[in-house]
C-alpha cells in the first residue's frame, strides 16, 4: 500500500513539473517580413523602430561596404538579431545525470555556427562589468507552456541592418511559445541608448521532421577591397549620404514617419500622418528603384 502510494505521488509531482518540449530542428517562415528579413532593408527605412535620434544619426551614416572589412566579414549575430535573420536553429537540453533536472536548453544556430546556451538551474546574471558576448547571458524559466528567457551582456551590431546599431547596454526577454509544430519566438528588445522605448518583434518557425540543409556555415576573410586605405572605415558624414531622403521619396513616406521613433508606432499616429507634407525629392533622385539595399549578410 506504501509502495502504490509513493509511485502515484511520484507521477503525479512529475506531471506537475512537466513542461512542453521545444526540443527538435526549427526553420524560419521567411513571408513574414520577407524585405527587412532576406533581400534587405532599404537605406533610410527606420519605420516601426522607436529609434533615439542617436541611433538615427548613427544609421545616417551608415555606409554598407564597411562589411567589406576583415573584421566585420565573419561577425557573428547578436541574440536578439539572429531569429529575425537567415537561419535554422536545434534545440537540445543538457540535463544533470543523477537528478535529470534540466540545466540547461541549448541552441545551435547554422548562421556561423553559432551557439547559445539557456541556463535554466536559478543562476544569477553575472555583474555588470563581465565581458559581453554575441549570444550574451541567458536565463530561462517556464510560466506554463510558455519558455521565458532574459539575456542580458550582449555585444553591440544592429537592430537593423540598414545602419541602426544597437548598443552594449541592450537586454532582451524573450517568450518561446509552441503549439504544435509551430514555434512562435516574440522578442522584446530594450535598449536605453538606440530604443526610446522596448522593442518588441515576433517570428514563427516550423518544426522538421527531417533534418533540413546544411549545419555548417563556414566563413574565411578575404581582401574584397583592394585600393581602401589601410585605417579607412567606410562610412558617410552627417548629412552626406547619398541616400538621404531617398527611400522617402520613392514610396511617398513623409520624412517624420520614414525616420521613425516611438511616436510613430501608435493608431494615433495615423492623424497626424495625414497633416505631413510629401517628402522632398532629393537631389540625387532617379524616381527608379534604387539598389539602396544593405547587406543581405
Amino acid at each position: 500500500m506504501g509502495a502504490a502510494i509513493f509511485i502515484a505521488g511520484s507521477l503525479c509531482a512529475t506531471n506537475a513539473s512537466a513542461q512542453i518540449s521545444l526540443n527538435g530542428e526549427w526553420s524560419p517562415r521567411y513571408h513574414e517580413d520577407f524585405p527587412d528579413r532576406i533581400p534587405g532593408p532599404e537605406l533610410g527605412d527606420y519605420t516601426g523602430l522607436p529609434i533615439t535620434d542617436g541611433a538615427r544619426l548613427s544609421a545616417d551614416s551608415w555606409d554598407a561596404s564597411r562589411l567589406t572589412l576583415p573584421e566585420h566579414q565573419c561577425k557573428v549575430h547578436i541574440a536578439p538579431y539572429i531569429y529575425h535573420g537567415p537561419l535554422q536553429f536545434r534545440v537540445t537540453e543538457e540535463r544533470d545525470l543523477r537528478t535529470q533536472r534540466v540545466v540547461a536548453i541549448k541552441q545551435y544556430v547554422n548562421t556561423f555556427e553559432m551557439e547559445r546556451t539557456i541556463w535554466m538551474d536559478g543562476r544569477e546574471h553575472p555583474p555588470a562589468w563581465a565581458p559581453n558576448s554575441w549570444a550574451g547571458f541567458s536565463t530561462g524559466r517556464w510560466e506554463g507552456d510558455i519558455l521565458v528567457v532574459t539575456t542580458t551582456h550582449i555585444k553591440q551590431e544592429w537592430i537593423r541592418r540598414n545602419g541602426v546599431n544597437n548598443t552594449d547596454r541592450s537586454t532582451m526577454i524573450e517568450h518561446f511559445i509552441r503549439h504544435g509544430n509551430i514555434l512562435t519566438h516574440v522578442v522584446q528588445w530594450t535598449d536605453p541608448a538606440s530604443l526610446s522605448e522596448p522593442y518588441v518583434r515576433s517570428e514563427d518557425f516550423v518544426l522538421q521532421e527531417r533534418t533540413q540543409g546544411n549545419w555548417l556555415w563556414p566563413c574565411e576573410y578575404v581582401e574584397e577591397v583592394t585600393e581602401r586605405g589601410k585605417n579607412e572605415v567606410p562610412h558617410y558624414l552627417p548629412g552626406k549620404s547619398p541616400f538621404a531622403g531617398d527611400f522617402a521619396y520613392r514610396f511617398g513616406i513623409p520624412v517624420e514617419a520614414a525616420n521613425g521613433g516611438a511616436q510613430t508606432l501608435y493608431p494615433e499616429y495615423m492623424e497626424r500622418l495625414r497633416t505631413l507634407p510629401k517628402p522632398p525629392r532629393p537631389a540625387n533622385a532617379t524616381d527608379k528603384p534604387a539598389p539602396a539595399k544593405a547587406s543581405a549578410k
